[in-house]
């Protein structure tokens, strides 16, 4: 770790679902991380492994089963309503949401979206100086001022989520939570943004928890990464040495599933792909959740949780046969 302030310090932290009739999805099963001030920390795995839950428990979308979540310091685990407006939580801590589509409401113009933040917070002396720091964001983002009377409808999905991401940036966060913001979009559009994103982290010294499936987009953008599956964290680390030596039998076939533009490549590598079902999240039993479709396990995974250990510097892994 670096001499920055930890920003944000998330300790076995727990969410769970009742599904009813005793079953219970653990969606975040006691993961801890940190997150440095000014940097970025990129969440993979696949679909329904939990990330997403992770980024809702964090700004207080979802209260928490367990551990605790620290901004600042502070332990704000499960704030209530009347505490988050006392500590103006929600001006310091923000989302992008994946659904540019979804995630704006039809009925209000684009200056409405982004100003309502403000109107709601009392920020800006006046109607007249609010108007105006909905134009600044507006161009922050890459549209203009015109915009600003427009319906959602009228923009393409990019233009969209610009729209959104000025809603996050509006109240002046510290810390944003990048939900997939980009999955939705085109190629050529997503680079656009995820440029975009990295300039306005270092205008603003923003702290980014971006959660992604698609791994040369975490690579990119983040400066640590921490791989999850099925509601655990198994790895996590400085972003090229996860990528450059992963430890993790699990991180190790995510990578390996990445395809390669090389059709000759591909025909002749050797594929160290998982096979079998993602386990169920759904009142798991003991053990790694990974042993099922792991090529190593033994019976010891599969009546014992690994917990992390180190490999060395800021990389750690959970695996009880890790080398």
């Amino acid at each position: 770790m670096s001499d920055r302030e930890v920003l944000l310090d998330v300790r076995n932290l727990k969410k769970y679902f009742g599904l009813g009739h005793g079953k219970t999805l653990h969606a975040v099963d006691d993961i801890s991380f940190t997150i440095e001030a000014g940097t970025t920390l990129g969440l993979v795995g696949e679909s329904g492994c939990g990330k997403t839950t992770v980024g809702r428990t964090l700004v207080n979308l979802y209260n928490s089963d367990g551990g605790s979540i620290f901004f600042h310091g502070k332990d704000i685990t499960n704030y209530s309503q009347r505490q988050i407006r006392k500590e103006k939580l929600a001006c310091k801590m923000q989302m992008i949401f994946q659904d540019p589509y979804a995630s704006l409401n039809p009925y209000f113009t684009v200056g409405e979206i982004i100003s309502e933040g403000l109107d709601i917070h009392s920020i800006g002396a006046n109607r007249a100086e609010r108007q105006q720091m909905v134009y600044d964001l507006l161009d922050c983002v890459g549209l203009h001022r015109e915009h600003a009377n427009r319906f959602p409808h009228e923009f393409s999905g990019g233009q969209r989520q610009r729209v959104g991401i000025a809603r996050a940036l509006a109240l002046n966060p510290e810390f944003i939570v990048c939900d997939e913001a980009t999955s939705a979009l085109d190629v050529s559009v997503q680079a656009q943004i995820i440029n975009m994103l990295i300039d306005i982290q270092e205008q603003r010294n923003l702290t980014y928890l971006v959660v992604a499936h698609d791994l040369s987009v975490v690579r990119y953008i983040s400066d640590r990464v921490a791989v999850m599956y099925s509601g655990k964290i198994v790895e996590i680390g400085d972003v090229d040495e996860v990528y450059d030596h992963p430890a993790h039998p699990y991180t190790v076939g995510l990578l390996d599933a990445v395809p390669v533009a090389d059709p000759d490549y591909e025909k002749s590598r050797e594929s160290k792909g998982m096979q079998g079902e993602v386990s169920s999240p759904v009142n798991p039993g003991p053990g790694c959740r990974f042993a099922a479709r792991c090529p190593y396990a033994t019976d010891e995974c599969k009546n014992s949780t690994p917990q992390m250990k180190p490999l060395g510097g800021d990389h750690y892994a959970a695996c009880h046969h890790l080398g």
